[in-house]
């Protein structure tokens, strides 16, 4: 019997296709199925433990068709919960800051179209000090691969995580579309989720009990 061969390594052209098919699907939801989504993402949420055990979570304002974190986010408030958006790192192009966010708080466009936070040095916290992180994902697998937006944000941010259990808990959300049923190939560099969360359920991948 021949040994059986290798899985593919996923190159950047097989990669940038699988991206662009993955937002395409996602684009084409309506109005009201991302409201809808969006509605019950956070009920799913809120019944994790990971949720109910965090005072610091990090949230993202959607754009271009990504599942929208924005009710969790109020129901974040509304429990007292501290939140924080990514900003991007004012003299590190390839970075991105973790900021706290408040009700009030007025957002303006970073370089990339999405809505940040004033930039202000008491409201920086470092991602080490971060419970629980919500991920935006353009496709998923059911073993937890992920892909991205190609520009290794996440995974630089928390490049701490690689091999580490514990905080923070990295939950990726998506729409069920968004699955990617014959996997996903990881890079070496890619920071593996804990959770996965869509508006039908939420799934742990490691066998934590703070998941």
């Amino acid at each position: 019997m021949k040994p059986s061969s290798p899985d593919p390594i996923p190159t950047p052209a097989t990669r940038k296709a699988l991206r662009q098919r993955l937002r395409r699907i996602r684009r084409q939801l309506s109005f009201s199925q991302q409201r809808n989504a969006a509605r019950s993402l956070a009920r799913q949420l809120l019944h994790a433990p990971a949720w109910q055990c965090a005072r610091r979570i990090a949230f993202y304002q959607a754009v271009a068709g990504e599942i929208d974190p924005a009710p969790a986010l109020r129901h974040a408030w509304r429990q007292g919960k501290a939140c924080y958006l990514p900003v991007l790192h004012p003299f590190k192009p390839e970075h991105m800051l973790f900021v706290r966010v408040r009700p009030d708080d007025r957002l303006t466009r970073n370089r990339w179209g999405i809505p940040e936070p004033k930039l202000c040095l008491k409201d920086i916290l470092s991602p080490r000090q971060l419970h629980l992180v919500l991920m935006p994902l353009v496709g998923f697998d059911e073993a937890g691969n992920r892909i991205g937006m190609g520009k290794g944000f996440y995974d630089r941010a928390f490049s701490f995580m690689h091999g580490k259990h514990g905080q923070p808990v990295l939950v990726g959300l998506g729409h069920e579309c968004q699955k990617v049923a014959e996997g996903i190939t990881p890079s070496a560099w890619d920071v593996p989720l804990d959770a996965l969360a869509t508006p039908r359920r939420y799934k742990p991948i490691r066998n934590l009990k703070s998941l």
